[in-house]
């Protein structure tokens, strides 16, 4: 028998669920966008500084040294950044999925028994 307040309620939690989830998934999206855009800030500043030292040195060797510092810099930072984002992106993927965790492990399951129970059946 359907049971339309039961129908009615599954439906509010899963619109409540929806909704929260869409705007954590806004929340993660707009702290990863923050954090790249100061991110190229910080390199954009970096890059200026380098370039009024470079244009400061005395000899080809003093260039050559503070090319090689900057580019070490610039490298290290870069993969420090890359990894940071890399686990804001996953921490995001994570808790995306969370709500939606526990209702496709019961769908997967009852689909598995129900496989199960036609597969002999079948046979």
């Amino acid at each position: 028998m359907l049971n339309f307040d039961e129908a009615n309620r599954k439906s509010k939690e899963a619109m409540d669920t929806m909704l929260k989830s869409y705007s954590d998934t806004a929340k993660g999206f707009q702290a990863i966008a923050a954090e790249a855009a100061e991110y190229s800030k910080k390199s954009f500043q970096d890059t200026v500084t380098h370039f009024e030292n470079l244009s400061g040195a005395r000899s080809l060797e003093a260039a050559f040294e503070l090319q090689t510092n900057y580019l070490k810099s610039a490298y290290e930072s870069f993969v420090s950044e890359a990894t940071k984002l890399g686990e804001m992106y996953s921490d995001l993927a994570r808790s995306a999925y969370k709500p939606y965790e526990a209702p496709v492990a019961t769908g997967t399951v009852k689909a598995t028994k129900a496989a199960a129970v036609v597969a002999p059946a079948a046979a």
